[in-house]
């Protein structure tokens, strides 16, 4: 099997429904991307691959153990737009054609995921995960406080996002 597309660490996309929120939320947000080869890659496609991996599921355990309960039935409603939530997550917006995305927050809106499928000219499609984080909240001086939970994670969680995004790479490889 060929080694998946290396992936880069990147600012959300000045248009992208990440940085809409990071501007109205003061939220703290990352982003990363791969561009996939081959044909182009339905951002449908790309949301059910990144929730049914088996590293998401060790996620989905964890959340089935908190009273969050999710299937790979339910990962491909959701991400098809026959239904609204997912495990600990609701559709927050979603946008069209030609460069489709997906923003879910979780049910205390604290925290974003986001996707986006970008068809490439060169052919295959970049896809973009990222997540938001939105500050509990604001210093007298208008400063997003995270607190020490937020600084203690957040090395691990730049890790776990990026291989995440990789194994659902991984996943849309073998199902072609």
């Amino acid at each position: 099997m060929t080694q998946p597309p290396p992936i880069t660490d990147a600012t959300p996309p000045a248009s992208s429904l990440l940085a809409a929120v990071q501007a109205e939320r003061r939220a703290f947000a990352d982003a990363y991307w791969l561009d996939h080869p081959g044909p182009a890659v339905e951002l449908a496609a790309f949301v059910e691959a990144f929730y049914t991996t088996r590293l998401f599921k060790l996620e989905r355990l964890v959340l089935r153990l908190a009273g969050l309960p999710s299937s790979d039935a339910g990962a491909r409603a959701v991400a098809r737009g026959e239904t609204e939530r997912f495990a600990a997550w609701r559709v927050q917006d979603r946008r069209g054609r030609r460069e489709p995305e997906l923003l879910l927050i979780d049910v205390h809106a604290r925290t974003c995921s986001w996707f986006q499928a970008e068809p490439l000219a060169s052919g295959g499609t970049r896809l973009w995960f990222g997540s938001a984080v939105i500050p509990a909240r604001l210093s007298a001086s208008g400063e997003p406080e995270m607190g020490w939970l937020f600084d203690a994670l957040l090395g691990f969680h730049r890790h776990y996002s990026r291989a995440l995004l990789k194994a659902a790479a991984v996943r849309l490889s073998k199902k072609r």
